[in-house]
C-alpha cells in the first residue's frame, strides 16, 4: 500500500510562487528526491508515484482549487485504497513564524479550507500534516490578499530553505516514523549562511 503525500495549494501559472502554494512546492521538491517518473493527471490531481526505502508513495498535487482539495484526495483515497491515515497533507499556517516547521498526527484545520475541505471528504481528522509557517500579514494587509501574493524578496532565502527541509521531514517519517520526524523538525528553519533575516511576515505558534 502506497503513502499518499499531499501539498494544497492552487492550479495556474498565476499562483506559482505564492505563500498559498508551499505545499505545491514542497511536494515539487519531494518529486526531484524520489526522481518520479513525472506528473499524470487524474483523481481531479496532477500525481507522481516514488519509492522511498521500499516504501511506495504517491504525490498528489490537487487541481480543485483550494477549497475543494477533500475532493481530490478522497478520489486518490478510494481508488488506490489508501485509509486515511496513511495520509500526509502539507500546507501553509499563517499561525506560524515563516519557515517554521510543525509535524502532527491530527488535529483541525485551524482556519485553513483546504484542509477542513479534506476533513469533510473524508470524515475525519485522524490524518498527519506538515504544516509551514508563512507568518501573518503586515498591519492593513488582508489575509486574503497576503497567501494568494508571493513571498518578499527578502523571505525567499528562508522559505526556500523552508521547503526543502520540509521536504526531508516528508521524507524522514517515511522512514522513521512520524514521532522521531517530529522531534527532529519541528521548530525554526535556519536563515541560509550569508542570508541574514529581515523579520518580514509575524505569527505566534498555536498548538493543535
Amino acid at each position: 500500500m502506497p503513502r499518499i503525500i499531499v501539498g494544497l495549494g492552487n492550479p495556474g501559472p498565476e499562483y506559482e510562487g505564492t505563500r498559498h502554494n508551499v505545499g505545491f512546492a514542497v511536494v515539487d521538491a519531494l518529486a526531484r528526491r524520489l526522481r518520479t517518473a513525472g506528473w499524470r493527471r487524474g483523481f481531479r490531481s496532477l500525481w507522481a508515484e516514488g519509492t522511498w526505502r521500499g516504501q511506495p508513495v504517491v504525490l498528489l498535487k490537487p487541481q480543485t482549487y483550494m477549497n475543494l482539495s477533500g475532493e481530490a484526495v478522497a478520489q486518490a483515497c478510494r481508488n488506490l485504497r489508501v485509509p486515511p491515515g496513511e495520509v500526509l497533507v502539507i500546507y501553509d499556517d499563517l499561525d506560524l513564524p515563516p519557515g517554521h516547521l510543525r509535524l502532527r498526527p491530527r488535529g483541525s484545520a485551524g482556519g485553513h479550507r483546504g484542509v477542513a475541505s479534506i476533513i469533510a471528504s473524508l470524515g475525519q481528522d485522524d490524518f498527519p500534516r506538515l504544516r509551514v509557517g508563512i507568518g501573518r500579514p503586515p498591519a492593513g494587509v488582508d489575509a486574503a490578499d497576503y497567501v494568494l501574493a508571493p513571498f518578499a524578496p527578502e523571505e525567499r532565502p528562508l522559505m526556500t530553505a523552508a521547503v526543502q527541509r520540509a521536504a526531508e521531514a516528508v521524507l524522514a517519517v517515511l522512514a522513521t516514523g512520524l514521532e522521531r520526524a517530529m522531534s527532529r523538525y519541528n521548530g525554526p528553519t535556519p536563515w541560509p549562511s550569508g542570508t541574514q533575516g529581515a523579520g518580514a511576515g509575524g505569527g505566534g505558534e498555536r498548538e493543535e
